[in-house]
């Protein structure tokens, strides 16, 4: 199921911090949001989960048009959001963590251990006992639990070593070709999120100044230095 964003304007108040964007993710494919701290992309994910009314705009899940800033029917629709901050039970072990967020139509236990099988070791561990990549992994666990049908993972690296991050990063091409989720990825590391990436955009300052392939933007990295200095917007060649 895929997931459209058209004319997509986000912000606080009535100051729109990302505006007017145009945006579609099939389902089964990863898209990345990449830019500079400060650009929008924490603002559009907040949006998107309905945690944030939007300014303007529309956010269609398949045929679905979502109502404005409610994060319950968002979720509904499918759209589970992994969160920076990870948003865990610490005291909970990793077991009743992903108990604890299924729902009844959520995937089982066992399908999740296989698609994050680093879990599986830790079932009985307590998840402020994990390490920072292990308690990402759980992050995302507690998300797939869900059975999303739009996955948003919010800086996936955030806190960890990049030896860690290189780790985790293909767990996300493993998800969205396993799932057929729609997955919108925010990450900092450029290099690895356009490994796994089906396409790609460059947020700065709220303005899309790059989109394209993931492969056209890896192998053009000038024009990335460009987008991110807020060179006018562009598109890959593809």
């Amino acid at each position: 199921m895929s997931l459209r964003l058209t004319g997509l304007t986000a912000g606080y108040g009535k100051l729109p911090i990302v505006r007017d964007l145009d945006l579609e993710v099939p389902g089964g494919s990863v898209t990345a949001v990449l830019g500079p701290n400060g650009s929008g992309k924490t603002t559009l994910m907040r949006t998107l989960a309905g945690l944030l009314p939007a300014l303007g705009g529309e956010v269609t899940v398949g045929q679905r048009r979502l109502p404005n800033g409610r994060p319950a029917t968002a979720n509904r629709a499918g759209i589970v959001l992994v969160p920076d901050n990870r948003a865990l039970f610490t005291g909970l072990t990793v077991a009743e963590n992903l108990q604890i967020a299924r729902r009844r139509d959520g995937r089982p236990l066992e399908e999740i251990l296989e698609l994050l099988p680093a879990l599986r070791p830790r079932w009985k561990v307590a998840a402020g006992s994990l390490s920072g990549g292990e308690q990402q992994m759980l992050a995302v666990g507690r998300a797939l639990i869900q059975n999303p049908q739009v996955l948003l993972i919010d800086e996936m690296s955030m806190g960890l070593a990049p030896v860690i991050v290189e780790s985790l990063l293909p767990a996300v091409r493993h998800i969205a070709d396993n799932t057929g989720a729609a997955v919108v990825l925010v990450e900092q590391h450029v290099r690895l999120a356009l490994e796994v990436a089906d396409d790609a955009i460059v947020l700065v300052h709220g303005d899309v100044t790059l989109r394209g392939r993931a492969e056209d933007l890896r192998a053009t990295p000038e024009r990335l230095e460009a987008a991110y200095l807020g060179g006018e917007s562009i598109t890959a060649a593809g």
